[in-house]
């Protein structure tokens, strides 16, 4: 018996054990994605006789004699008859309602979706636990299951508090398909229905020979390897090559990708002959297929000398401890002290703490932790190299960085740039896990080896164990203020893990002890911060970028001043909150000389959630008391957070824009899209300039063949300096349009007006069609190229507040009302600014509650797969108000700011602060998980509510 895939027999069986995932895939079916293997995120979710199943772990000979319908023929089965224009319903409301970001879950949960009735409708926090989604925070996704209306939605104040606004009048009319509009993302279509490409959708046809990469990883945290024995893996079928330390350059690098590579310390080779944590790559086995791969791998028998290893900060530092790194030169790798494991350190003082404290009427003294999270990306990282016919190295990867991965490989493997190519499709998810270099330069190694494409794939369990989290800080906060309500002196000692390598350990000790302490005025400042190498899994770039480790220490500790002089927190915030004009100092006597309040709505953000928190209170008084019993209790918190838009020390972008022949435009930029809505913001900017409609304007991207350099998506700049690059390309193509148009009517280029599809010469209408005609046959090129070199920067504000009820008998929580207010300058998309926001809302509520990478005893991490790991799922995630301040930003394409990375960085000291304010008890480590609830209370002994 055939399986029939979509109405047709499938073209081949298949093998034995093979699940039904990949079995589709082989298919052509490329809508149907691996985001664990493990039946736990459902983005592999399909038909088998009508009825919704996970395909990873559906064993593909069950569905022999069975009709399977994938996200591809969704449309075209008997369910799909009611949709238009050749969507099933379900796709249909996806695409009007933008329930996706990264889009790489979309089609799992529109499969799932599809089959719901009204019943199950109205319970999706049941019917949706199969189902995963890292980006949207949820909320989109069931206003698409259950059709209800989104559209424009955000662009006016909702006093009931249910939706999100803008305060004010001063923000600009929405103007269609241009600034302000709620313009849909351009792959929407693609993206509901499968047809969008990420990094391992190529056809077989397009990589002929290729070849699949595995790898040995190490068992122990610090050892020596002595030798490697590949004859056995070499003896089995299928297997090409067997690559050791002994194949890899000797070029140190690091994985961390800036604009500028001496920002981190050159610690890491490709493969390396001393291994540093447990899951460090020993050795690359390449074969025709991953199961000949992983035999071979398994083959593979390695001798090491192990070594003394060490697992925390505080014991790395001790004398006499293993120096991680200690055959490293500090200087040429720029390691800051490698014989005693300190990447980096940093230590100031403004002022004179002492003499603060001495004179202080409270004090605040407490030691903060924050945990190590993963980025949990559904889409996992993946590469594919190969040589193309001129012999240059093409590599396709699932990258926030294209240009960087390209510089660092021609750096490793002394390639001049212009013979690599790197390509981007789009990216299943990133929050700064993508940031790095961790398949592309082992599949390179292989492919200028082999002279063949080379893949690999990691499994939802290297990205746990091999790739990297978040850096754990350790918080030692003393604060002190005057009964009059002034915050007096902040003192901080910070310790931050690195684990085995420094990738961005320098940049995110730096940034976390920046915008943090500068959003308040105080005279009195000092910090002592050392990032310290550790044999544990490394640490990385991620959401915030440090900043959210100390937001957590100082608004909790923010808050605990407030009740020690007896004032209300938010009073206590806006008496020390910088205010525009303030200097922001932070660790250094003088601000830094690029970053201005190019807008400044802090002011309006604590107001907008102080307002929507006493509507939430009253909405509840009005309602009545509802199912709480009397063992709960009620509070609530707030918190604030502040960010530089921009990277320091420059962030660079290239764009390009020209006429195509039917009059339309395409835009040429670097930048990648994976869920941060860039590709909108650009077509939105574009057609701003141009007086057109982004739906007219088709974008290129994340090509390093397409523009000379972007620094990349990261630090929240594909608005902000991106953008800014697309907008000023535009705008000079509008001068040129604008000119040569004159030329050919002979009059004044002022009489001529841009319109959608043409331009207007004085009342003569000149289609874009025609004028591109007339321009080939002069020989001029309709066209225009923008610049962005990341400064001057402004900085973004964002207000978190919660209501909270505990039960404190239990340590259940339960969260009533969840706020957020954001200075994003003048909002280009509503619709998609308040779903940045609000997955960054979901994200770090997960990081504030139950997400934890635990690493036990022998370095080992044991939350290694998505059941061990906790993610948000549709049942966690409350739905969050989300406002947006009226400001406008001198420095951002038309008024706009960045808002991808801050949404996150509030959310957890808000809650910590509604949940003491509700309790007593202060909560100084993250995760707060309700046996951690159940704990602190029963030794507190259950108080109630102050």
């Amino acid at each position: 018996m055939s399986i029939e895939i979509n109405g047709a027999p499938a073209q081949a069986g298949p093998r034995p054990g093979q699940c039904l995932r990949t079995f589709l895939r082989e298919q052509g079916n490329f809508g149907v994605k691996k985001g664990c293997d493990g039946g736990d995120c459902g983005a592999c979710t399909v038909h088998v006789d009508g009825t919704p199943v996970h395909s990873c772990i559906y064993p593909a000979v069950r569905a022999e004699g069975r009709s399977v319908t994938t996200i591809e023929g969704l449309a075209g089965s008997e369910a799909g008859a009611e949709g238009g224009a050749g969507l099933h319903p379900m796709q249909q409301q996806f695409m009007e309602r933008q329930g996706f970001q990264c889009g790489f879950c979309t089609a799992g949960i529109v499969m799932t979706a599809a089959t719901f009735d009204e019943d199950q409708k109205a319970n999706l926090p049941r019917n949706l636990k199969g189902n995963l989604c890292r980006c949207t925070g949820y909320r989109a996704i069931a206003d698409a299951v259950c059709g209800e209306a989104t559209h424009g939605e955000s662009s006016h104040p909702d006093p009931a508090g249910t939706g999100s606004g803008i305060a004010g009048k001063g923000q600009p009319g929405p103007r269609p398909g241009q600034l302000g509009d709620d313009v849909p993302a351009p792959a929407s279509q693609a993206l509901v229905t499968g047809a969008a490409r990420y990094t391992l959708d190529v056809p077989a046809s397009e990589l002929p020979g290729l070849l699949h990469l595995k790898l040995l990883r190490s068992p122990h945290a610090h050892a020596r390897v002595l030798s490697i024995d590949s004859a056995d893996a070499l003896r089995i079928p299928g297997v090409e090559a067997v690559f050791t330390h002994e194949d890899s350059p000797a070029q140190l690098f690091s994985t961390a990708q800036h604009e500028l590579y001496t920002d981190d310390p050159d610690d890491t080779r490709v493969l390396d002959d001393v291994v540093r944590f447990v899951g460090q790559r020993i050795a690359a086995v390449v074969a025709d297929t991953v199961a000949a791969a992983e035999a071979g791998v398994r083959a593979l028998k390695v001798q090491y000398q192990v070594l003394d290893a060490v697992f925390t900060p505080q014991d790395a530092m001790r004398p006499g401890a293993p120096a991680i790194h200690g055959d490293k030169d500090a200087r040429t790798a720029r390691i800051g002290r490698p014989e005693r494991n300190v990447v980096a350190e940093l230590h100031s003082e403004l002022g004179d703490v002492a003499a603060a404290f001495a004179a202080a009427d409270f004090i605040h003294e407490q030691t903060y932790r924050t945990q190590r999270v993963a980025h949990t990306a559904l889409e996992t990282h993946a590469a594919i190299a190969a040589i193309d016919d001129d012999g240059r190295l093409q590599v396709r990867t699932s990258s926030q960085v294209p240009f960087l991965v390209r510089r660092t490989l021609g750096r490793v493997f002394g390639l001049p740039v212009d013979r690599i190519r790197v390509v981007t499709g789009r990216v299943g998810g990133g929050f700064g896990g993508k940031q790095e270099v961790l398949t592309e330069d082992i599949v390179a190694l292989a492919a200028l080896k082999l002279r063949r494409p080379v893949q690999l794939e990691f499994t939802r369990t290297e990205q746990f164990t091999a790739a990297t989290t978040r850096h754990p800080f350790t918080i030692g906060l003393k604060a002190a203020a005057s009964s009059e309500g002034q915050l007096t002196a902040l003192q901080l000692e910070v310790l931050t893990n690195a684990g085995a390598y420094g990738n961005h350990s320098v940049g995110v000790m730096f940034h976390g002890c920046g915008e943090s302490l500068g959003v308040y005025n105080c005279a009195n400042k000092k910090v002592d911060a050392h990032a310290v190498y550790t044999n544990t899994v490394p640490s990385g770039a991620f959401r915030g970028y440090g900043l959210s480790q100390m937001i957590f220490a100082i608004e909790s500790a923010i808050d605990e001043l407030a009740t020690g002089i007896g004032m209300d927190p938010m009073e206590f915030r806006r008496r020390n909150m910088v205010r525009e004009g303030d200097d922001m100092l932070s660790t250094r006597p003088d601000p830094q000389e690029d970053v201005f309040y190019g807008s400044y709505g802090l002011d309006q953000c604590t107001q907008l959630v102080q307002d929507a928190l006493a509507r939430g209170r009253e909405r509840d008084r009005d309602a009545g008391p509802g199912d709480l019993g009397p063992d709960w209790v009620t509070g609530e918190g707030s918190a604030l957070s502040m960010i530089d838009t921009v990277p320091p020390r420059g962030h660079f972008a290239h764009s390009r824009i020209r006429v195509l022949p039917d009059g339309s435009y395409q835009v040429d930029v670097g930048t990648a899209e994976f869920g941060n809505g860039t590709t909108t913001v650009h077509a939105q900017l574009a057609a701003t300039a141009l007086s057109t409609t982004a739906g007219r304007i088709t974008v290129r991207q994340s090509d390093t063949d397409l523009v000379d350099h972007d620094s990349g998506a990261f630090g929240s700049a594909g608005t902000v300096v991106a953008g800014k690059a697309t907008l000023a390309a535009a705008e000079e193509l509008a001068v040129r349009i604008r000119a040569f148009a004159a030329g050919i009517r002979q009059v004044q280029a002022s009489g001529c007006v841009l319109e959608d599809d043409a331009v207007s010469c004085e009342g003569t209408r000149v289609p874009l069609a025609e004028l591109y005609d007339a321009a080939a046959a002069a020989g001029v090129d309709l066209s225009g190229e923008g610049h962005w070199g990341g400064t001057p920067r402004s900085v973004a504000f964002n207000v978190h507040g919660f209501r909270v009820a505990v039960n404190t008998g239990t340590g259940e929580l339960r969260i009533l009302q969840s706020v957020q207010a954001a200075d994003a300058g003048v909002v280009v998309n509503p619709r998609q600014c308040r779903g940045q926001i609000e997955g960054g809302i979901a994200q770090a509520l997960g990081a504030a509650l139950y997400e934890e990478v635990r690493v036990d005893d022998a370095g080992r991490v044991n939350t290694d797969i998505l059941r061990q790991y906790h993610i948000p799922t549709f049942a966690d995630v409350p739905r969050s108000e989300v406002y947006f301040a009226d400001t406008s930003d001198k420095l951002g394409p038309l008024g706009a700011k960045s808002m991808s990375e801050s949404p996150f960085n509030p959310v957890a000291p808000a809650l910590a602060n509604a949940i003491r304010n509700a309790t007593g008890v202060r909560f100084a480590e993250l995760p707060i998980a309700r046996d951690r609830i159940y704990l602190a209370l029963k030794e507190a002994g259950q108080p109630a509510s102050p």
